[in-house]
């Protein structure tokens, strides 16, 4: 197994060093796109693809415990983003197998073990699904790389080490969960009781689908509930591997039933279903209207939700640029630019700007581009043809605007969903690709001149999930912090995401909390007991 390197977080910070990169390769001048810009080192991504030899065994439904076939028979396939083609074909779920999974849920929450064994049990049952998590974690990886394209060794040493780590973390907390003992006035106990809201649907997205399977089946666990997760339809692999694994460590049939299909079929299903009591999503702003549109046209189920972003990398005047260079890079490039938190409004001070931008388009040149599973690649493919596409679009937008194209601007290869690490400078607030979130690596670089600018300017957007700032004056980091409306600040680091750390947004980035003490409270009912005293000795 490769050497792991874990500490809680999946972040860079001033201490760590750039990346290697396996070549370095000549500069091309600024073009408009479609030209060539720059040869990145990219020879990787075309070579034959590398075949995993990790063997995939779940390709249907999870239901009740059991894994079956969808109602109706169909299949879709599950596609390599390095080349398009099949991996395998997956059991399409629709409105009659979200039924199904629902049915087990409730059976199992109104009558089965789960809410009624010890939380001390449950807590042992996650820590044994723990243990399972690293004994598999070279499959694990290689799934969720072949169904994703995400650097193996980002998924083998970082990810799926986090994953485990995360549902220790929540098992740690199941026989935590207390209410409270009120005083009142007049002669009543008062108390306070906890209780799991029952059945939740969850949706996750494709980004990083062991991560978003912890952020919400681990909580949901925890505090005694039962649950119907549907899968993206672009990466369904990891998700029943992993709920294998939790049968494997004693989870009780129908607790979590997982439904691989597509968002308008399986999930509206789930989000509208009348017997189910929550839904957690992760997704597009867009989607995340049309969920919280559902529950509220349903039963009026309590949603939270973890959306879109833009967020701001702000670059003070007084930066170590080198340093800023790196965090701005990894920022925004991390998981090929698809990241909901990416720092993807790159504010520099004036007085670096000229050699920020020098430096922030070298090291995008040296980046390595091709199969995440050769040793070395920083950046594989985008997810899909639609993500691809979408990407270039943004791109020629950035270009029509007149945006500075300084290198990148176009795809790697003729096979499969790769582009070239992409940096604009010039670019101004009122362009598409300073507005849109484009979830690609495509890198924008603004000026600023004051504090005050950067503020109104990193404020002015529907989103506020999360915000860099990299300075060395802590007067400047505390103005900053305060006055930044997002959900997550990250001072002279950025995207650590520690299991204890909370994480959501501001505006339009979303509802509640995910991660941390402040997850449990989306899956708990508080419930008040008050009971009449004859004659307390004391109140």
């Amino acid at each position: 197994m490769a050497a792991r390197r874990l500490s809680g977080v999946i972040s860079r910070s001033l201490s760590l060093r750039p990346l290697s990169s396996s070549s370095i390769v000549s500069r091309g001048n600024r073009t408009k796109l479609g030209s060539e810009v720059q040869r990145f080192s990219t020879s990787a991504a075309l070579e034959e693809p590398i075949i995993p030899s990790v063997r995939i065994s779940e390709t249907q439904l999870l239901i009740n415990g059991k894994f079956v076939d969808s109602a109706s028979g169909k299949t879709f396939p599950a596609l390599d983003p390095r080349t398009g083609e099949v991996i395998a074909n997956v059991a399409e779920g629709d409105a009659e197998d979200i039924n199904r999974a629902v049915s087990a849920a409730r059976k199992a929450f109104d009558e089965g073990p789960w809410p009624r064994m010890t939380a001390y049990e449950r807590s042992r049952i996650l820590l044994r699904f723990a243990d399972l998590v690293d004994k598999h974690n070279d499959d694990l990886a290689a799934l969720e790389t072949w169904d994703n394209g995400k650097p193996y060794e980002q998924s083998a040493e970082t990810e799926v080490p986090m994953f485990a780590r995360l549902f220790r973390y929540y098992a740690g907390w199941a026989d935590k969960i207390h209410g409270l003992t009120v005083p009142a006035d007049g002669p009543y106990h008062v108390q306070t009781l906890h209780e799991p809201i029952g059945v939740v649907g969850q949706i996750i997205p494709w980004n990083f689908p062991l991560l978003m399977f912890a952020w919400k089946v681990g909580p949901a666990l925890a505090t005694g509930n039962t649950i119907v997760l549907k899968s993206a339809e672009q990466t369904p692999l990891t998700a029943l591997y992993a709920a294998k694994l939790l049968h494997e460590a004693g989870l009780p049939p129908g607790v979590l039933n997982v439904v691989s299909g597509y968002g308008p079929t399986a999930g509206a299903a789930l989000a509208s279903h009348m017997d189910v009591d929550k839904v957690a999503f992760t997704g597009s702003t867009d989607t995340g209207k049309i969920v919280q549109e559902l529950a509220a046209k349903s039963n009026l189920k309590p949603v939270t939700l973890e959306l879109g972003g833009k967020s701001p990398f702000i670059v003070c005047e007084d930066a170590d640029v080198d340093k800023a260079v790196e965090l701005a890079h990894f920022a925004l490039f991390f998981n090929q630019g698809q990241c909901c938190c990416a720092g993807s409004r790159t504010f520099v001070h004036e007085r670096v700007y000229d050699e920020f931008l020098e430096k922030a388009k070298a090291r995008a040149q040296k980046r390595t581009v091709g199969d995440p599973f050769q040793k070395g690649i920083e950046q594989g493919p985008q997810i899909d043809s639609e993500q691809y596409e979408k990407i270039l679009r943004y791109i020629k937008s950035g270009v029509e605007s007149e945006a500075t194209l300084e290198c990148g601007g176009d795809k790697v290869g003729s096979k499969g969903y790769y582009i070239q690490p992409t940096v604009f400078s010039n670019v101004k607030d009122d362009m598409l690709i300073a507005q849109e979130e484009i979830f690609g690596p495509v890198q924008t670089i603004l000026k600023f001149n004051e504090v005050s600018d950067v503020i109104k300017r990193a404020n002015a957007t529907r989103y506020g999930l999360a915000a860099g700032v990299f300075t060395q004056n802590i007067d400047t980091a505390n103005t900053l912090t305060r006055a930044l409306r997002a959900g997550t600040i990250w001072v002279n680091c950025f995207d650590v995401f520690d299991a204890a750390i909370p994480f959501g947004g501001y505006k339009m980035s979303g509802i509640g909390r995910e991660k941390g003490v402040y997850s449990l409270s989306n899956y708990l009912q508080v419930k008040a007991v008050v009971t009449a005293l004859k004659n307390p000795a004391w109140l």
